[in-house]
Parts: C-alpha cells; structure tokens; sequence
C-alpha cells in the first residue's frame, strides 16, 4: 500500500531527479527505489559488520585451526 508523503528537496536535487528519471517513471518511482537501495545498503553494512565482529572475536580459534589443517597437509 502507497502512503502519500510530502518532502523537501533542494532545486538541485529536483532537476538531477527529473534529469535521471527521463520520461519512463515519476519522480515519486524514481525517489521509492534510491530510498529502497539506500536502505538496503545500510542494512548489508549493519550485517558485514556484524559478521566483521564475530570473526574478530573468534580469530585465533579460526586461525589455530586454519594452522591445523595445513601442518596436516603438509606432514601427508
């Protein structure tokens, strides 16, 4: 469902919009999905950098483990 909503651009902003948009969608489309990529962004980078904090807490066991299997390797 479509909620309709008021912003405020700057004239710039505006004419680069209507520049991008050309004649194939409006500019409330066009301004949906930067929004919609915007958020998405921040959404992977609050993931990644999860994912950073967990494989720092975790790297010595990673990397004593990654030791183990290439002394293995190496003794075959």
């Amino acid at each position: 469902m479509k909620v309709k909503t008021s912003i405020t651009l700057s004239r710039e902003v505006l004419e680069t919009i209507d520049r991008r948009s050309g004649s194939s969608r409006s500019r409330s489309e066009f301004v949906e999905e930067a929004v919609r990529n915007y958020v998405g962004q921040l959404v992977r980078r609050e993931a990644d950098a999860r994912d950073l904090e967990i494989l720092n807490r975790r790297a010595d066991k990673l990397n004593e483990e990654a030791s183990d299997v290439l002394d293995y390797q190496v003794i075959r």
